[in-house]
């Protein structure tokens, strides 16, 4: 083999090694059994070829194509540390990573646009989608339940484009949360009892803003007698109830057909005698459907929705139920959001990467031809320090929420002094 560089070496490695493999038979036997024999071939090809390279660089060599072989190719790694959050492909040599809520380049790279398209297609296949001219967006998720994004040419200009959102390896909890100060005690004890108590909670933020995190640690307060069925376009939510159904929309076939949309699933879900509905994300003609059954039984149930501030939330509701062709009147559809959602949560993600519950709010009822809602609890921001770190501190507003008498009929009751607003410091 005349000299090249390591990452011909590599590449001619790698053509070596599937022209001896066996792929349909590697696939019936174990895992583990399978990546040693793969090791063993690689270590056979570097020796047959007098490859000039360290061991260092051998072993470096062996771990990059067995994960080639079994996983998701340069990816691997980058999927083992768990300090990541994020991993954004914009192209087969811009590769960046979110590390405590900053995002930085990384040092990874794919062989060019065919490499980064068959992982890409590894990803999706695995779930039963596809990705091709034809439908080139695609959503679908990894075995851990990450979600992964991908948009191919000759929607994305400059190559193949992958988005993964990971989920951390262990579940957040609500003392994680407090420790993290993105809510403050007293504030999660209010969700919690109003979770407990059956009150509707939708909850509201940006992209990256942690509202699916939110929403599945709410759902630890579920009792768990109750029967729970949940409803995404991916698969994120993992909650911890047994008796629970979960469903996923499907996107059309080749031809175009076969498509099971959010509002299906939810019109089918009310003949499944769920007690609580919970909507990954509602984004179009199924918000009138999940107000209709929070507002015929299915109280409690919850869901996220992509809004800069609550009372953005209560706008983007009413534009998704005009959306239908039921043309109901505007005072109308904004009565039966007042009358289904008692709680909005608005979440963020901040300039220093942190994530805040920005505020929980009271949908009162309708003045007028307006939904009323007041702020219980609010963040306020105090400044930046010199290490870019945001200041602020959770504080009651000082209302007492018209809920409460609804925790007490549920037999939950919270200390008032929770609701008392600080005395100011002069």
């Amino acid at each position: 083999m005349e000299l090249l560089k390591l990452p011909m070496y590599r590449a001619e490695i790698h053509r070596i090694l599937i022209s001896k493999l066996d792929l349909e038979k590697l696939a019936r036997i174990n895992s583990k059994q399978a990546r040693a024999a793969v090791s063993g071939v690689v270590e056979e090809i570097i020796t047959e070829q007098r490859v000039p390279l360290s061991g260092e660089e051998q072993e470096s060599i062996k771990f990059e194509l067995l994960d080639e072989v079994f996983g998701l190719g340069p990816l691997e790694p980058l999927l083992r540390d768990e300090s990541i959050s994020d991993i954004l492909v914009n192209g087969k040599d811009h590769v960046f990573v979110e590390r405590r809520g900053k995002l930085e380049r990384v040092n990874t790279s794919f062989r060019d646009d065919r490499h980064l398209l068959q992982i890409i297609d590894r990803i999706v296949s695995r779930v039963g989608r596809r990705v091709d001219e034809s439908s080139p967006m695609v959503d679908g998720r990894l075995p851990d339940g990450s979600r992964i994004n991908a948009i191919i040419p000759p929607l994305a200009l400059d190559g193949p484009s992958l988005s993964i959102r990971r989920f951390g390896t262990f579940p957040m909890t609500t003392d994680k949360l407090e420790e993290l100060n993105t809510i403050s005690p007293e504030m999660m004890e209010l969700l919690s009892a109003a979770v407990r108590a059956r009150v509707s909670i939708l909850v509201s933020g940006g992209s990256g803003a942690g509202k699916t995190t939110f929403l599945n640690i709410l759902s630890q307060s579920i009792p768990k007698n109750e029967r729970i069925v949940t409803i995404e376009d991916a698969a994120e939510l993992r909650l911890a109830q047994e008796n629970i159904v979960r469903l996923e929309t499907r996107p059309p076939n080749v031809e175009g057909q076969g498509a099971i949309r959010q509002r299906q699933l939810l019109i089918n879900s009310l003949r499944m005698r769920p007690d609580r509905i919970i909507i990954g994300e509602v984004r179009g003609d199924e918000a009138i459907d999940m107000l209709q059954a929070m507002n015929t039984g299915h109280e409690g149930s919850m869901a996220t929705i992509h809004a800069n501030t609550a009372r953005d939330a209560l706008t983007r509701l009413e534009s998704m139920v005009a959306m239908t062709t039921m043309n109901l009147p505007e005072r109308t559809v904004r009565q039966q959001i007042a009358s289904a959602i008692k709680i909005v949560v608005q979440v963020a993600r901040l300039s220093d990467g942190s994530r805040k519950v920005m505020s929980i709010s009271e949908i009162t009822g309708m003045e007028e031809n307006v939904i009323s809602m007041q702020d219980i609890f609010t963040f306020q921001k105090l400044g930046v320090g010199p290490d870019g770190k945001v200041s602020g501190v959770f504080r009651p507003t000082g209302i007492r929420p018209r809920f409460l008498e609804q925790l007490r009929l549920a037999g939950i009751q919270l200390p008032m002094t929770t609701f008392e607003k600080p005395m100011a410091v002069n």
